[in-house]
């Protein structure tokens, strides 16, 4: 539907809603509302506060409510105050600060001020759609100042103070059935959002999130001398001057609007093809250590395609910058943040082409493919329990004998205690490891007697080159 024609459904609306309104105003207790009013709450904070809370009010302009409330509650005194608040919004709501009057500052400072419910979710679809033109659902966040709650807490202490002992108040007023003044609020815009958006609102990856700030909400008193006062302040102290017992507002709320998304997971396995490549940004004291990274020749080459914030690199373990990753590849997870294009299956194809086309020849991925929240935990399922494989070219200090190829095949599920090496001490933890040595076998090297080729199975997470060498003592035996 056209951004035109939910105004005009919003107009041919407006007539049965105001029946609906003015129905319901009738069962209203007159003196109540006028007092609300004088006290400066807005017609639809009244409304909450009394359980109208149908979302028959959303489409309807604050004018043509009051003008309601005066016909049902025959509010003569405060006509001229009324018609006033009606045209120039210079009267901020005592209780929502602007909120449910859909009035508040930008991220320019500029003051906003929409009447209808529709208008200002046409506001927030704009600026959704702007930067994220494809979108399946979305969830709707509102955050607001705590001096909401507050003062809305003082209006009803208040209110059960001095109309406790009214009929009205026993057989209909009810705390406990009040609607927040937040799912008000999304109650007021989420059909529209929907219908603008063109997609429903349910628990979704997507999340719209309206986050209201007021600049008074941290000081305990404002320069016209209103004090921020709480419940208990009401319960125990003198209420009959509510206004000064209200901390006052000239200026509605900052409203931020931000979107984010769930990550989006694209994994797969990398081989790593150079002895000078390491797997993360290896970068010491602005200088980079190796040619480039795993990490930035597969994300840098994602990212862009799904015009994201930014990304993480997870892998299944880790291998040195002089080590190759051969074999099958290990694996891996790209996590796109706020991503706002979820790539097709062809696009992912052409992702992997892409990567392994590279001029630079360092790194080739395969089986690339997006992945759920569950390819963090796949990717880690029985990481442990793996066996990896691998060749080191050893030399010892004399030459190697029939005796020594016997012994070292002849360790089979050798068990090693290792400490965490010096040379990633910087990094990790230091923290003593057991890991296990399946088995071993040496193959000679043709006019070498004391090189050799040192094959071997261990258990994922072996230091390879610290069993080797020993790293002074810190791996047993």
């Amino acid at each position: 539907m056209a951004d035109a024609d939910v105004i005009t459904t919003v107009a041919d609306a407006v007539g049965e809603e105001s029946k609906l309104v003015e129905n319901a105003v009738q069962e209203l207790p007159a003196d109540a509302v006028k007092e609300l009013i004088h006290h400066q709450v807005c017609v639809r904070c009244i409304f909450r506060l009394f359980n109208i809370h149908e979302g028959i009010y959303a489409l309807i302009t604050p004018a043509t409510l009051y003008s309601i409330i005066e016909k049902a509650t025959e509010v003569e005194a405060e006509t001229t105050k009324i018609s006033q608040k009606s045209e120039v919004k210079s009267n901020i709501c005592s209780v929502c600060l602007g909120v449910m009057e859909f009035s508040y500052r930008d991220h320019k400072d500029m003051l906003v001020e929409k009447d209808h419910a529709a208008d200002f979710a046409m506001v927030v679809a704009e600026s959704v759609k702007e930067k994220y033109p494809e979108i399946a659902s979305f969830t709707l966040e509102v955050s607001l100042p705590t001096l909401i709650a507050e003062n809305e807490s003082v209006i009803l202490s208040y209110m059960k103070k001095k109309y406790a002992s009214e009929v009205w108040f026993q057989e209909k007023f009810s705390f406990e059935h009040i609607v927040s003044v937040k799912d008000a609020l999304k109650q007021s815009i989420t059909h529209s959002l929907e219908t603008l958006l063109g997609v429903k609102s349910i628990v979704s990856d997507f999340r719209i999130r309206l986050t209201y700030e007021h600049v008074d909400a941290t000081s305990a008193e404002n320069s016209n001398g209103f004090v921020k006062c709480t419940n208990e302040t009401v319960q125990s102290g003198d209420v009959s001057d509510l206004n000064f017992q209200l901390k006052k507002v000239g200026q509605p709320c900052h409203m931020t609007l931000t979107c984010s998304t769930a990550p989006v997971y694209i994994g797969g396995r990398y081989l790593k093809l150079s002895r000078n490549v390491s797997q993360t940004r290896w970068i010491i004291d602005d200088e980079r250590k190796g040619e480039a990274s795993v990490e930035e020749l597969i994300g840098e080459n994602i990212l862009p395609v799904c015009k994201g914030d930014g990304y993480k690199f997870h892998a299944a373990g880790r291998e040195d910058i002089d080590v190759r990753m051969l074999g099958s590849g290990r694996p891996f997870l790209i996590e796109i943040q706020n991503a706002r294009h979820l790539p097709s299956e062809a696009s992912i194809k052409e992702m992997e082409k892409k990567i392994n086309s590279l001029e630079s020849n360092l790194v080739r991925v395969k089986h690339l493919k997006i992945l759920g929240s569950q390819g963090w935990s796949l990717m880690r399922e029985g990481e442990t329990e793996k066996q990896k494989q691998y060749a080191a070219l050893v030399w010892i200090s004399r030459s190697i004998n029939d005796g020594d190829l016997e012994a070292v095949s002849s360790f089979k599920d050798l068990k090693v205690l290792q400490r965490t090496p010096i040379r990633v001490l910087h990094r990790r933890s230091p923290l003593d490891r057991e890991k296990i040595i399946h088995w071993m076998k040496i193959e000679k090297i043709a006019g070498s007697s004391q090189y050799f080729l040192l094959h071997l199975c261990t258990q994922a997470g072996t230091y390879i080159k610290e069993f080797v060498h020993g790293d002074l003592g810190r791996t047993h035996p």
